[in-house]
């Protein structure tokens, strides 16, 4: 890549303030960003040095840009790109020693990030020697405006394959999931394998993202490559890298937005008019109705199921605690009241979760919500079923639906684990003695009796025992526990300590 290509990529709207015209043939062998005053350790022959000049100030005068220039011409860079965003400008100083050393110079205007020249650069070295790109070079300029114009991946995909007269061509995240195609391409099934292809003539190419987790990890797949050259195919896929890591700021933004929304459903007592403003920033309607997912520990993995159930009119954010949660803009009332409104959750959580195996998944869901004044309930009930959830199964990826929680048993698996042990000792005390053998006949006694509701012949029965025997065994618990156990209460309170027991 030559520095003539760089001042010609309009995308980047670089504005030339020194080089000579025999100059623009110069060999750009890499990128380098710096900041220090002394560069020349960092920087290699041929070059191309980025900087946001954070190592001047106007009080220092020509000396210093003297002395960053000549390291620069030392070290052999190719040219100096200066960020304007610093000082609002270059200053003239480093404009003339650039002259006097004979350092090609550009200004880069502030909204330009330094990473998109990088991956400019990169794009074109990806092409083999000589720096030329694999694609048609007015394939690759028209992908780079688009980037620059922020479109979408889908218009890139069709921009990026339109010399090629537009084969099937799809952007697919690691759980299968479809974020673009091509034009005419058919749609894929949901759960489509991504890492091979599915009848042994198609081919994937991994859209490198080294921030990427394993849930935003995409693949470009062709299930037709033809003739197509694999370097094309990178190229092609470096650019869709380009387009994921400049929604970045987008997705950070949103992030905010809905954790905004999260602190205010969970500070209680939050004003309609708040609430309403918040829910709006996110783009979700005022009015209702909503769904809503709580999920741990990755948030990407909430990021990727919701991006599935439903690809616009979702809030994704953290709460204060941590956990993540999605508020989503619901549809019509289904038919059925008794179906819950995130079933199909169920189906793709599985999808979701063996992107990382080794890191089990769990998500809470609870009841719509008809309008902003449920939400927080909603919520609630969603948090608690997910800490059921993390609590039945810790190494098991799950959902829990509130909507479940139809037994003792199962309402109790939402307590801390911290909580549920220390009801169960201060109710069961000694009985608990891990050591004491004659506790542990007790505590046996005290199950089955519970368990065959109170039936001293059916618990004798079951223990092979005289009914005398158990009688006295439920009299001895009695004692240890100060508990009457012909009274309802008492028996609900020995049975939820049993339940909260923690083994």
């Amino acid at each position: 890549m030559h520095i003539a290509h760089l001042l010609r990529d309009e995308s980047l709207g670089l504005r030339p303030l020194w080089c000579e015209d025999t100059m623009l043939g110069r060999e750009i062998s890499g990128v380098t960003a710096t900041d220090l005053a002394d560069p020349a350790r960092s920087v290699r022959p041929g070059e191309l040095v980025l900087s946001g000049l954070l190592w001047w100030t106007p009080d220092d005068g020509p000396a210093k840009a003297e002395r960053f220039v000549s390291a620069l011409r030392t070290a052999g860079a190719a040219a100096l790109l200066a960020g304007e965003k610093t000082h609002g400008g270059v200053p003239d100083d480093l404009v003339h020693a650039c002259r006097r050393y004979a350092v090609p110079m550009a200004a880069v205007p502030a909204h330009v990030m330094f990473r998109t020249i990088t991956d400019s650069v990169q794009l074109r070295q990806r092409g083999g020697p000589g720096g030329r790109p694999a694609l048609p070079e007015s394939a690759r300029e028209r992908l780079n405006r688009l980037l620059a114009e922020g479109a979408d991946p889908a218009a890139l995909l069709d921009a990026a394959f339109a010399h090629l007269d537009r084969p099937a061509a799809y952007l697919l995240t690691a759980s299968g999931r479809t974020v673009a195609a091509t034009t005419d391409a058919v749609r894929l099934p949901m759960d489509v394998p991504v890492d091979l292809p599915m009848d042994g003539t198609g081919v994937t190419v991994p859209v490198d993202v080294a921030e990427a987790g394993p849930y935003e990890r995409l693949r470009l797949y062709l299930p037709e490559p033809a003739d197509i050259p694999p370097r094309e195919l990178q190229e092609i896929a470096a650019i869709l890298a380009t387009w994921q890591r400049s929604g970045a700021g987008h997705r950070a933004a949103a992030y905010e937005a809905a954790s905004a929304l999260g602190a205010l459903l969970t500070c209680g007592g939050a004003d309609s008019f708040a609430l309403r403003a918040a829910l709006l920033a996110c783009g979700l309607p005022p009015q209702g109705p909503y769904e809503v997912i709580t999920a741990a520990p990755d948030r990407s993995a909430l990021a990727e199921a919701v991006a599935h159930l439903r690809p616009g009119g979702a809030a994704l954010g953290g709460l204060p605690d941590g956990t993540a949660f999605a508020v989503l803009a619901a549809e019509s009332p289904t038919e059925s009241p008794t179906e819950s409104p995130t079933e199909p959750l169920a189906e793709i959580w599985p999808l979701v979760a063996a992107c990382d195996p080794s890191r089990p998944q769990h998500a809470g869901t609870g009841p719509r919500a008809d309008g902003p004044e449920d939400l927080n309930g909603a919520l609630s009930q969603a948090r608690y079923a997910l800490a059921s959830g993390r609590n039945a199964a810790p190494g098991t990826s799950s959902v829990t639906d509130a909507a479940g929680f139809t037994g003792l048993a199962a309402l109790l698996t939402g307590i801390p684990e911290e909580v549920r042990a220390a009801y169960s000792h201060t109710v069961l005390g000694s009985l608990l003695a891990a050591d004491n053998a004659s506790s542990a006949v007790l505590l046996q006694t005290l199950e089955t009796f519970l368990a065959r509701d109170g039936s001293w012949a059916r618990a004798a029965e079951e223990l092979h025992l005289h009914v005398n025997t158990v009688h006295y065994r439920i009299g001895r618990v009695e004692q240890i526990t100060g508990r009457d156990l012909s009274r309802l209460d008492d028996r609900l309170d020995l049975r939820a300590a049993l339940l909260c027991r923690v083994r």
